[in-house]
């Protein structure tokens, strides 16, 4: 199973920017889904998480500007983010907790894509 995020890059604050993350592989299914984030010298942080039953949570921090979604037709996670500002600039990891068809239940992660707001 992987995990593979797009749609990083930089933009005035301000701005707009939506994050993708798919799964593929031997998936029987995705339970929660979400979004991390991580600057340099910290801890990962939670962005939004979803879960199957398409209950949302948000950090205080972005409550308002950003929209997490999903697409369980394509096993997609997307993360809507508006109103940008500069302290939003950090590397972006998806997340996804995956039954797969052996029915193992593990906790995958993207890599990461960078978001670079400018003040």
């Amino acid at each position: 199973v992987q995990l593979q995020a797009s749609g990083g890059g930089l933009v005035q604050a301000g701005g707009s920017l939506r994050l993708s993350c798919a799964a593929s592989g031997s998936i029987f299914s995705i339970n929660a889904m979400g979004w991390y984030r991580q600057t340099p010298g910290k801890q990962r942080d939670l962005v939004a998480t979803i879960t199957s039953g398409d209950r949302t949570n948000y950090a205080d921090s972005v409550k308002g500007r950003f929209t997490i979604s999903r697409d369980n037709a394509k096993n997609t996670v997307y993360l809507q983010m508006d109103s940008l500002k500069p302290e939003d600039t950090a590397v972006y990891y998806c997340n996804a907790i995956i039954r797969s068809v052996r029915r193992d239940v593990y906790d995958y992660w993207g890599l990461g894509t960078q978001v670079t707001v400018s003040s």
